[in-house]
């Protein structure tokens, strides 16, 4: 058995002012980052694999980096303004500030992590009321102030609510918070921030966890190499009229940056490589075989569509339940499947389920696959889930879930918890697939990302932006040259397009759409260009209501 929790988001920094538009760094790193780290140290027999992009650890250490500075006296403002408004001194907002305030500080899960404490539901009550009554304007400073610290602390990880002095002591106060208690959760907040690297080079020093990395801005390789490769299972995917300029050469830079940046976070060398939303080519993994990874992992339906039949209607889908060799010579590499089902099962279906009965179903689940696999040499099932957004629908931030389902598996002599790269020690690939068919962890296809209008239109731009580049970036002084560099990486980043779509919430679409386009424009600023006018206008505009208010989207369109 192999767990495989995959933690990403792409880049929020403002590159003139270093301001953060979003939040969702800090708030998972204080959240989902620690609390998985936490249960893996404390469970005996717990094991797994976790995956960091470099653009999110990065922006995990600008922020801790930021906070200690804070704290020390030696700024006295904070990049971001979620975190600016809690550590505001005198509690007095502005009516754009407060307006912020409303917008901002409801974005959680309301049943799971708002309503389960009175004094935060009632904040909630109150601005619903204020809000219908046009009244908003009565609600004083105090109400702002209480708003953002019940926030951040509905927002700190189950086992942080549960253990630490600080946060258990303004959980109960409950309301009237001072600028010492703001204070006191800002320096907790820093403090969990600091800690993820060191906590997880201990993790995987005690055997506890294997650590992988994602192609630095989280690219999708196989589109940047061939646009063509989205029509190996769309073929009537819209894709732009021109390639994109220099592919090759942007995929090899994220790989190769992606290793050092590892290297330097962790202080380890990466064995294994999640390519970015699981998206491969045979193209791809040559890339990564070449950069020295010796192993990496998609979604079921690639293997499903490259071996040409349904697994799940044949063998029993044994097949799934091994890895495979992908290439030849160096650009070999061995390729591990996602178990489709189980992984959507944790990621959408058990939140709404007694967590107990959610156990039993999973260890039924795999029950089941033990039957099957009789007779084959090492079996392995390979659950592969974003590690981030998922928990907030399960009681408690699924502390109790995740505790129990270790615990059962672990405790389970059929079963061994391990990791990729372990379980390649004992058992090396021999199963050759001669060709991989070019596709993602969702559907196996990579329309996610390209294929209708707006998100061609997202690589459209992109292309023009490229262009630009090419064509200035040598007359830039060096340190010109790595602003604009850096720029562009984040540019290249799959998030941007994953979010354009009819079928995702407007106000996410949004915030992505603008954010890309900002990025794009400053990527010509730095090029010393002027901002295209297309760069004015909005890409898609949403209006959907995905599931999980789409950060996350199942492997399979019938899982």
């Amino acid at each position: 058995m192999i767990f495989y929790w995959h933690m990403h988001q792409p880049f929020y920094r403002d590159a003139d002012s270093g301001r953060y538009h979003l939040p969702w760094v800090y708030l998972h790193a204080i959240k989902d980052y620690t609390d998985m780290a936490e249960i893996i140290s404390q469970l005996p027999g717990a094991r797994a694999v976790i995956n960091y992009v470099p653009s999110l650890t990065a922006q995990i250490e600008d922020y801790a980096a930021h906070l200690r500075d804070f704290l020390n006296g030696d700024q006295d403002q904070l990049n971001d303004p979620l975190l600016a408004a809690l550590a505001d001194q005198h509690g007095q907002y502005d009516a754009a500030g407060r307006a912020f305030l409303l917008e901002s500080c409801f974005r959680l899960n309301h049943e799971r992590n708002m309503h389960r404490y009175p004094a935060y539901s009632l904040l909630w009550q109150m601005a619903e009321h204020a809000k219908s009554h046009d009244a908003t304007g009565y609600l004083g400073n105090s109400y702002f102030t209480d708003l953002v610290t019940w926030y951040h602390l509905a927002w700190l990880g189950e086992t942080v609510r549960q253990h630490n002095f600080v946060a258990r002591r303004l959980i109960e106060k409950a309301k009237d918070f001072t600028y010492q208690d703001r204070r006191d959760l800002i320096t907790l907040i820093a403090s969990l921030l600091d800690k993820i690297p060191a906590t997880h080079r201990k993790l995987v020093e005690d055997g506890k966890i294997e650590l992988t990395t994602t192609p630095y801005a989280h690219p999708i390789i196989p589109l940047m190499l061939d646009f063509n490769t989205a029509h190996e299972t769309v073929a009537d995917a819209l894709l732009p009229a021109e390639p994109y300029p220099g592919g090759r050469e942007r995929a090899e830079e994220h790989i190769a940056m992606a290793r050092t940046h590892h290297e330097q976070v962790f202080g380890q060398t990466p064995s294994g490589c999640w390519p970015a939303e699981g998206a491969v080519s045979d193209a791809t993994l040559g890339l990564l075989g070449k950069a020295d990874f010796q192993w990496c992992a998609t979604g079921e339906a690639v293997l499903h569509h490259s071996l040409k039949y349904n697994l799940r209607e044949q063998q029993g889908n044994r097949d799934l339940y091994h890895p495979w060799l992908v290439g030849k010579g160096k650009e070999q590499i061995t390729c591990f499947f996602r178990d489709d089902r189980l992984s959507d099962l944790l990621g959408f279906e058990y939140s709404r389920w007694h967590t107990q009965d959610a156990v039993n179903n999973f260890m039924h689940e795999l029950a089941g696959i033990h039957h099957r696999t009789q007779g084959m040499d090492a079996p392995v099932v390979t659950i592969i889930m974003d590690g981030e957004n998922a928990w907030e629908h399960y009681h408690e931030n699924a502390l109790p879930f995740l505790t129990r389902l270790y615990q059962s598996i672990a405790e389970n002599d059929d079963y061994n918890l391990t990791t990729c790269s372990d379980y390649l020690a004992a058992h090396p690939t021999t199963d050759k697939l001669d060709h991989l068919v070019s596709g993602s962890w969702v559907y196996g296809n990579l329309s996610t990302w390209i294929g209708d209008t707006a998100k061609t239109r997202g690589w459209e731009l992109l292309i023009e932006a490229k262009h630009a580049y090419d064509k200035h970036i040598d007359a830039l002084s060096p340190e010109q040259q790595e602003a604009a560099k850096e720029q562009l990486r984040i540019c290249e980043g799959s998030d941007w397009c994953w979010w354009f779509g009819d079928y995702n919430p407007g106000a996410a679409v949004r915030d992505f759409d603008s954010l890309y386009r900002r990025h794009l424009g400053k990527l010509y600023q730095l090029l010393g260009c002027p901002v295209p006018v297309s760069l004015h206008a909005s890409i898609s505009h949403g209006g959907g209501d995905a599931e999980g208010g789409g950060t996350m989207r199942r492997g399979g369109a019938d899982s």
